[in-house]
């Protein structure tokens, strides 16, 4: 499987943004697909994931209540909806599929090339 992140650019403090992930291959029921973003000095941050075979989504508390992960099985497409956005969201969003459900990037074994977001204040 590989992926393609796109839809990221700069906006200002309290805008939306979608991004999408497209995966070229199989994704298998027993995947997830998640977000993770990189700020400038930070450490790779986990955002959320949701399940491939059902609807079962989970965020990270940062981002709860502002983002929604939302798939297109038939288009084999992730997105990510965020809403309210702050500076503290600006950094480059991949995304990356797993077998088992974690908040750990070294779980993910496929990983996108990620898209820029940046938001200013």
């Amino acid at each position: 499987v590989q992926l393609v992140e796109s839809g990221g650019r700069s906006v200002q403090a309290g805008g939306s943004l979608k991004l999408s992930c497209v995966a070229s291959g199989r994704l298998f029921s027993s995947h997830l697909i998640a977000w993770f973003r990189q700020g400038p000095g930070k450490e790779r941050e986990y955002v959320g994931a949701i399940r491939w075979s059902r609807d079962a989504t989970y965020y990270a508390d940062s981002v709860k209540g502002r983002f929604t992960i939302s798939k297109d099985k038939a288009a084999n497409t992730v997105y990510l909806q965020m809403n309210a956005l702050k500076p503290e969201d600006t950094g480059t969003y991949s995304c990356a599929v797993g077998a088992s459900l974690s908040t750990m990037a070294y779980e993910y074994f496929t990983w996108g090339q990620g898209t820029q977001v940046t938001v200013s204040a």
